[in-house]
């Protein structure tokens, strides 16, 4: 979102709008422009900085890597089917086409029904990663891509068929399976990536930084391309990869911002006299 709502008394009418579009899909907005390609991301924004390395490192623990390097997607289709008939779907214009996209609430119902079933905090992830990287990859719009060469990416998760099997994800076009198989997948990129930094010294703060550099290295790019970051050498990466960071990284502060407004507006809105107050105090 180009445009953040903010939660001060004055923003009222504009967050009960935000929630009155969520919740009865009236109208949708425009993403931010991303390309169709998985290698060639093309959000406007800086680029991602490298996190300056000072201090001792704060590892999550990871064990050995195991023999087959990603984790697999296991399969709850009752579950599944309730969280489709929770969501809802907005038009919005890309390209030239009408397409649709989840909601504010049904994207973070996504992003943490992932994040939980992945066990992504085991990893020191959360449904914030899993809000970011999509909107890295996609703005969460679905629709089909496709790599330099040739390879398609698919849905709103943009995977790549050998990906998408690897992790036991048989509908890349199903934004449910997709986005949980995309936090499965995140939780091998960020095994990854500790292993990658386990070496440097970094603060918590570094570290987590690194950490997610590193996921979306893993994600963005091929296991060649990947290798050649060490934790030190992000400016050296391509520069389609270090806006995947840097836009993996608003949209997980994205993420974070709008589940607080959310939040915070639920509470007025089962308050009527609080949104009669703040609306006074706006005008």
């Amino acid at each position: 979102m180009k445009e953040r709502v903010t939660a001060g008394a004055a923003s009222a009418v504009m967050l009960a709008g935000l929630v009155s579009v969520a919740l009865t899909s009236s109208m949708g907005s425009a993403p931010a422009p991303v390309s169709d390609t998985l290698a060639q991301r093309s959000h406007a924004g800086k680029v991602a900085d490298e996190a300056p390395v000072t201090a001792q490192a704060q590892p999550v623990q990871v064990a050995a890597a195991a023999a087959n390097p990603f984790g697999s997607l296991k399969f709850e289709t009752g579950y599944y089917d309730k969280l489709r008939a929770r969501l809802n779907w907005l038009p919005v214009r890309y390209a030239g086409s009408i397409l649709k996209t989840p909601d504010v609430p049904s994207r973070l119902l996504l992003a943490k029904s992932a994040a939980q079933q992945a066990g992504l905090s085991e990893v020191g992830l959360s449904y914030r990663d899993v809000y970011g990287i999509i909107n890295a990859e996609t703005s969460w719009i679905p629709r089909v891509g496709a790599s330099k060469d040739g390879t398609p990416n698919l849905g709103i998760a943009q995977f790549e068929p050998a990906t998408a099997k690897a992790v036991g994800l048989t509908d890349p076009t199903d934004p449910v399976q997709a986005v949980h198989a995309l936090a499965v997948h995140l939780k091998d990129a960020a095994k990854w990536s500790a292993r990658r930094i386990a070496g440097l010294k970094l603060s918590p703060e570094q570290y987590a930084l690194k950490l997610r550099e590193g996921v979306s290295i893993y994600y963005n790019l091929s296991s060649k391309g990947r290798a050649a970051w060490n934790g030190l050498n992000t400016k050296k990466l391509p520069i389609e990869t270090r806006r995947h960071i840097a836009n993996a990284r608003i949209g997980a502060r994205e993420a974070g911002q709008l589940n607080e407004q959310l939040s915070q507006l639920r509470g007025r809105m089962a308050n009527p006299g609080m949104m009669t107050a703040a609306y006074r105090a706006g005008s």
